[in-house]
């Protein structure tokens, strides 16, 4: 009997110059291509995913402080999954194979309930759908709280936007920092050396990217917060151009109140990944402990986040 791959069934979707692969585990994003060119750093479905490539981050993003967090008169204590860091990272979401709902040729929608977990006994359903046109990709991320209590609620994704290049390791840096990125917030999130929150500032030096900079002597992995750019709809967008022309629009919908962007640089030659994590998040690192930005979910209540992708060639 053949076996599917370790990431589980492959849901490729198409619609005019755009492609995507969609995996069901963790109903991660694991190919986006527009005119044949990878916007995103694409992973082996069959080997261990290298980098958090293309996970929903649910049901919260980043790191929460030795995994322990109040919550409605209770305490709760999630695994540890940097033990450097003595943090939970990234939620549960990525770890499970999602139900197939819905595949036709342009879309996909995958689901997935949360089972009794310790650390998070909360019973909610991530519904995920990915639809192409010929504008790119839109990801709509909805959660329903079937339980008859509160449950805490935050949301990211995490797409390393792909810089053109098929370096690795180190080499990496030098393809990174010719690309340029446009991310319109006021405040910088400061974080201690485990890269959890102590603070905030306003955005200078490196740490100010209104302008459009090169990536050039700048090394992140830090989140900012203060959006200043939003439309009339509330929408928030990080804009990524490559050397070769090639410019990435992400824009995350009215929920969108931090971004977090990692170029990799500390991260080991085997992980690293050929471009720039930028992932729009509900909320930044710790907020089931701070409470900043953090959803809380009525019984019943449903919860949902837009995220497009869009390419032009400049």
């Amino acid at each position: 009997m053949a076996l599917k791959p370790r990431t589980g069934n492959q849901y490729v979707i198409s619609s005019g110059e755009w492609s995507a692969v969609v995996t069901e585990l963790g109903a991660s994003l694991r190919e986006l291509k527009w005119r044949g060119e990878d916007l995103i750093v694409p992973f082996d479905p069959n080997k261990v995913i290298p980098c958090c490539n293309g996970w929903v981050l649910a049901p919260y993003p980043n790191r929460v402080t030795n995994g322990q967090y109040s919550f409605d008169g209770e305490d709760y204590q999630m695994p540890i999954d940097e033990f450097d860091r003595q943090s939970s990272l990234h939620g549960y979401a990525y770890r499970y194979m999602w139900e197939l709902v819905d595949l036709q040729e342009s879309h996909v929608t995958l689901s997935w309930r949360s089972p009794d977990i310790a650390g998070y006994p909360f019973d909610i359903t991530i519904t995920a759908t990915y639809a192409l046109d010929e504008n790119g990709l839109t990801e709509t991320f909805t959660v329903h709280n079937n339980d008859s209590v509160k449950a805490p609620w935050a949301f990211g994704i995490h797409p390393w936007l792909a810089n053109g290049k098929h370096a690795t390791g180190q080499a990496i840096t030098a393809d990174n920092e010719p690309c340029r990125l446009e991310l319109h917030c006021d405040t910088h999130v400061t974080v201690d050396e485990h890269l959890l929150p102590t603070g905030e500032e306003p955005v200078s030096g490196i740490f100010d990217l209104r302008d459009n900079p090169t990536l050039e002597g700048r090394g992140f992995d830090d989140a900012w917060t203060d959006i200043t750019n939003r439309g009339e709809d509330g929408s928030t967008s990080a804009v990524f151009t490559r050397p070769d022309g090639i410019k990435v629009t992400l824009t995350g919908d009215k929920t969108i109140n931090s971004w977090q962007v990692c170029t990799g640089n500390e991260i080991g030659e085997k992980a690293r990944q050929a471009g720039v994590a930028v992932e729009p998040m509900t909320a930044y690192a710790d907020a089931f402990r701070t409470g900043k930005d953090l959803v809380v979910l009525e019984p019943d209540d449903d919860y949902t986040t837009v995220v497009t992708f869009h390419a032009e060639q400049i």
